[in-house]
C-alpha cells in the first residue's frame, strides 16, 4: 500500500468513526420523520463506510430525476409536436372555413342577384277590365285625357271644349310651380308623372323617376305628390317608356301608389309594359289608353284618331284617348261635338268596369 492509499484508508477510518457516533441519534430522527423514504432505509442498512464509498463513485447521481427529465422532455417534445399538429390542422381549418366562406359567398350573390321574373303574358291575366261586359241600353263612355297640362291657360283652354275632359298636371318644377295650386278647385283631375323614358327623348322633367331609384325615393316621390295633389286618386306616366317595362321599378312604384292611395293609368308608351302584371299584383284595376289623339298635330289626324276612339267605345262599351295641349287638339275637341253624339264624354273615374 503506498502513501496515498493510507492517507485515504485513514481519512477513511476518521470519518467513519465521526458517523458511527452519530448515526444513532440521526438515524432515529430521520426514521421518525422519514420512515417511508428508501434512502434512509438503506442508509440505516448500510455500514457508514460502504454509504460513503457508493458516494465517491458517483459524483453526480441523478439517475432517479433522469427518466422524469425524460418524461417531461417527452411531454414537451410531444407539447412540441402537438402543437405542430394543431398548427397543420388550423391550417387545415382555415383553409377550410375560406373555402365555406367562399361557398357561402356565392351562394349569397347567387341570391342577392336580381331574379329576373318570368314574362306573364298579359293575356293570361284576368281583369276586371276583361271581364266587363258592356250594356248595349247604355252610352259607351269615352275618356279623353289632356296629359301635360301646367298653366291656368291650358287648364280654361280645356275647361272651354264644353264636356268633360280630365286633365293631367305635372308636378311643379321651375318651370311651372303652380300646377299644382291651379288643378286644387277642379272636382275631378289627376296627375302626370314623369318616369323614364329612352335616351332619345331630350325633354326630361326634374326628378324624373328612374329605374336604378330606390324604394325609399320613389315612395318619398309618390308622398309628395300626394301632399301637392290631396284629392288625386289617379295617375298616369308621363313618357316612361324604360320606365314603365322594368319589373322591379315598377313593383316598387305600385308599392307606393298603394301605400298612397293612387291608381295607375297606363299610358301605354311602350309595347312591353308590365304595368296590367303590377296592377293585378297590387291589387288595382287595370287602366290602359286606347289612342293617342295628337301624334300627328293637323285637323285630320287628330280627329281621325277621335273617330277611331269614338269606335273603339262603341264596340267595348268604352275607350280611353290621350292628347295634349295643342291648340289644334283643343281645335279638333271643339268642333267635334257632334261626333259624340253616340257616345257618352266622362272623367276617368266614371271609367264602367270600376
Amino acid at each position: 500500500m503506498n502513501n496515498k492509499e493510507k492517507i485515504i484508508e485513514t481519512k477513511k477510518e476518521e470519518i467513519s468513526t465521526v458517523l458511527t457516533e452519530t448515526k444513532k441519534e440521526f438515524t432515529k430522527k430521520f426514521e421518525e420523520s422519514y420512515k417511508d423514504i428508501e434512502e434512509f432505509t438503506d442508509f440505516k442498512e448500510k455500514e457508514p463506510k460502504d454509504y460513503f464509498d457508493d458516494i465517491i463513485k458517483s459524483e453526480s447521481k441523478y439517475d432517479k430525476f433522469e427518466e422524469y427529465t425524460k418524461e417531461l422532455e417527452k411531454d414537451y417534445i410531444e407539447k412540441t409536436k402537438s402543437k405542430k399538429e394543431i398548427d397543420e390542422n388550423n391550417d387545415k381549418v382555415i383553409k377550410k372555413v375560406e373555402e365555406i366562406k367562399e361557398e357561402k359567398l356565392k351562394e349569397e350573390i347567387k341570391t342577392e342577384k336580381k331574379e329576373v321574373p318570368k314574362k306573364i303574358d298579359d293575356k293570361n291575366i284576368i281583369t276586371s277590365k276583361d271581364t266587363y261586359i258592356h250594356d248595349k241600353n247604355k252610352k259607351p263612355k269615352i275618356i279623353i285625357i289632356i296629359d301635360d297640362v301646367s298653366t291656368t291657360t291650358q287648364k280654361e283652354k280645356i275647361l272651354n271644349i264644353g264636356y268633360p275632359i280630365t286633365m293631367a298636371f305635372l308636378p311643379p318644377t321651375k318651370a311651372h310651380s303652380n300646377s299644382a295650386k291651379i288643378a286644387l278647385d277642379l272636382p275631378f283631375y289627376m296627375i302626370h308623372f314623369p318616369m323614364q323614358a329612352s335616351s332619345a327623348f331630350k325633354g326630361e322633367e326634374e326628378n324624373t323617376l328612374k329605374i336604378y331609384d330606390s324604394y325609399e325615393k320613389i315612395e318619398q316621390r309618390v308622398k309628395q305628390l300626394r301632399q301637392w295633389y290631396p284629392n288625386a286618386i289617379y295617375t298616369n306616366n308621363h313618357t316612361g317608356s324604360v320606365f314603365t317595362e322594368n319589373e322591379e321599378a315598377m313593383d316598387k312604384l305600385f308599392r307606393a301608389l298603394k301605400k298612397h292611395n293612387f291608381i295607375f293609368v297606363d299610358s301605354r308608351t311602350t309595347a312591353k309594359s308590365v304595368v296590367k302584371k303590377y296592377a293585378n299584383k297590387y291589387n288595382m284595376p287595370y287602366i290602359v289608353r286606347n289612342t293617342f289623339l295628337d301624334n300627328e298635330r293637323d285637323f285630320k289626324s287628330v280627329q281621325t284618331q277621335l273617330k277611331k276612339a269614338i269606335e273603339i267605345a262603341k264596340k267595348q262599351g268604352y275607350a280611353i284617348a290621350i292628347g295634349h295641349p295643342y291648340d289644334v287638339t283643343f281645335k279638333v275637341l271643339k268642333e267635334s261635338k257632334h261626333l259624340l253624339k253616340d257616345v257618352e264624354p266622362v272623367f276617368l273615374n266614371k271609367l264602367p268596369y270600376l
